[in-house]
């Protein structure tokens, strides 16, 4: 196994373990992310609900305050992990657009479920022809 499998199967694990300390008790849709830093750490998140919608907190934005956190500011690779298996559970466009702020538009978007990866995708093919930090340069 070469380490660039390994550190996406690492990152894979780490979503999919998030997924299991999800707050969602209104929506009941778990959803984990795990970011690989530019110092090859992990970073994860967790979806936070809230009684007062839409007060809550996507994985996807919880990973990057957990990044961010820790020090860091580059995402390398980023895995979001929900739902069921029967359809993708993909960054939604805010958190795509967070995502966006720390990645390169190559960055890539590893999307799994409960069982597993399901797709990889790039950040730019999710979010194509984005706003990013350089046009405020």
């Amino acid at each position: 196994m070469s380490l660039d499998q390994k550190l996406a199967d690492d990152l894979i694990t780490a979503a999919i373990g998030a997924m299991g300390r999800a707050y969602a008790p209104y929506s009941k849709f778990p959803v984990g992310a795990a970011i690989l830093d530019e110092d090859g750490a992990i970073h994860v998140g967790a979806n936070v609900e809230n009684a007062a919608y839409p007060v809550g907190n996507c994985a996807e934005a919880s990973a990057i305050a957990a990044m961010i956190m820790a020090g860091k500011h580059k995402i390398m690779k980023i895995a979001v992990a929900g739902g069921d298996g029967k359809m993708l559970c993909t960054p939604c466009g805010a958190c795509r657009q967070r995502i966006r702020e720390f990645a390169a538009l190559d960055t890539p978007v590893l999307i799994c479920d409960p069982n597993g990866f399901r797709v990889q995708f790039s950040l730019e093919t999710l979010l194509p022809e984005s706003f990013g930090p350089e046009h405020l340069s």
